[in-house]
C-alpha cells in the first residue's frame, strides 16, 4: 500500500508540474489511474489527503481558474516553486539516488505516468515535455519477470514461479516477497520461501517462464524486522576464483569492463579482457547478452558453456 501511494503522489506531482493550466479536479481524476477506480466520495477524500501531503512535503499547490474552466477551481505546481538548488552529495548519496533512478526510468514505473500526461494532452492542456525525463526505460527486457514481481511485492501477494540453479533442472518455489534489490546491475526479489520456511533471495533472470499468482493480495505482513540485505549477505556468492580471456569489441561491454583486471587493446576494433568470476553459468550469461561483441578465448569449459546458450537462442529463434 505505501508503495502505490508513493506512485500516485509523484503521479500527481508530474501531472501538476506538465501544464501551466490550472487543472480541474475532474481533469486530474481522468489523468491518473488509482483516481479513476475510486468513488466519487473515495476520490475526494484520497485528493484531499494526497494535497494535504504535499504541501506537508513544502509543495506548494496553487489554486486558480481561467475562462476555460468556467469558474471552476482548479490547481497546477509551478517549477520554480519546486526546483531545488544545487545539492553535493557524496559518493554513497549519489549512488543510492542513482539506483533509485534506474528504478523509476524502467519501462512499467514509467507507463503510468506517461499515460497521466497524454490524458491531459488530449483533453487540450500543454505539457512541458522536460518532466518526461525521467520516464526514459533503461532496464531491459533481460528480466520480463520485473514488472509483476515488483507489482507482487507491492500489493503483499505470494508468487510461485520456476526457477533454475546453476547445474540444475527448475524447481517450482512459492514465496511471499517481501522487497526487492539490485546488486552488480542484475535484480533480485527477497522474501519468505514457504518450500524451505526461511528468507530466500532469488535472481530475476534465473526464473523460467511465467510469474504467478499463490494467494491473494494483503494475505501475508512482511516482518517489521526484515532486511534483504542480510538475506543477501547470508546468501553471497563466493568470491572470484577463476579468470576468463576475452576478446570484447572496442566501446563495447562496460558492465565486464567495470569489473575486468586486465585490459589491452589488440587493434583499433578489439580488447582483450581479462575478467576474474565465481559462478560459471553467471558469466556465460552475461557474456551471451552481448552477443558477436565478445568471444570467450578461455578457459575452454566457459567456451562451450557460452556455446551452449547461443545454440539454444538459435533454436528457440528458428
Amino acid at each position: 500500500m505505501a508503495q502505490r501511494k508513493t506512485e500516485r503522489l509523484m503521479n500527481l506531482v508530474f501531472t501538476l508540474l506538465a501544464t501551466q493550466q490550472y487543472l480541474t479536479k475532474d481533469q486530474i481524476r481522468a489523468s491518473i489511474a488509482e483516481y479513476r477506480e475510486d468513488s466519487d466520495v473515495a476520490f475526494e477524500r484520497k485528493f484531499e489527503r494526497d494535497k494535504q501531503e504535499l504541501r506537508d512535503l513544502g509543495l506548494e499547490i496553487e489554486t486558480g481558474t481561467h475562462d476555460a474552466l468556467g469558474g471552476v477551481t482548479g490547481y497546477r505546481l509551478l517549477r520554480t516553486e519546486v526546483e531545488l538548488p544545487q545539492i553535493d552529495l557524496t559518493v554513497e548519496e549519489a549512488a543510492v539516488i542513482g539506483l533509485a533512478g534506474q528504478l523509476w526510468d524502467h519501462a512499467g514505473m514509467a507507463a503510468e505516468t506517461t499515460t497521466a500526461l497524454a490524458k491531459l494532452k488530449a483533453i487540450g492542456n500543454d505539457f512541458d515535455p522536460s518532466v518526461l525525463r525521467m520516464t526514459e526505460a533503461r532496464l531491459t527486457a533481460q528480466e520480463p519477470t520485473f514488472d509483476v514481481v515488483f507489482d507482487a511485492t507491492s500489493r503483499r501477494m505470494p508468487i510461485a514461479f520456476e526457477y533454475s540453479r546453476p547445474q540444475g533442472e527448475p524447481t517450482l518455489r512459492h514465496l511471499e516477497p517481501w522487497g526487492m534489490t539490485s546488486f552488480r546491475e542484475r535484480w533480485y526479489v527477497g522474501g519468505y520461501d514457504r518450500d524451505r520456511g526461511e528468507p530466500r533471495l532469488f535472481r530475476l533472470s534465473r526464473i523460467v517462464g511465467a510469474v504467478l499468482p499463490d494467494g491473494e493480495p494483503g494475505e501475508y505482513e512482511v516482518p517489521e524486522d526484515a532486511d534483504l540485505k542480510q538475506v543477501a549477505r547470508a546468501l553471497h556468492p563466493p568470491e572470484p576464483d577463476t579468470s576468463a580471456v576475452l576478446r570484447v569489441t572496442a566501446g563495447r561491454a562496460q558492465s565486464l569492463r567495470r569489473h575486468a583486471v586486465r585490459i589491452d587493446r589488440i587493434d583499433e576494433r578489439t580488447d582483450e579482457v581479462e575478467v576474474a568470476y565465481a559462478v560459471r553459468s553467471d558469466i556465460a550469461d552475461d557474456i551471451v547478452s552481448y552477443g558477436p561483441d565478445v568471444l570467450v578465448v578461455s578457459p575452454a569449459e566457459l567456451r562451450d558453456a557460452v556455446v551452449d546458450r547461443l545454440r539454444a537462442l538459435a533454436q528457440v529463434s528458428a
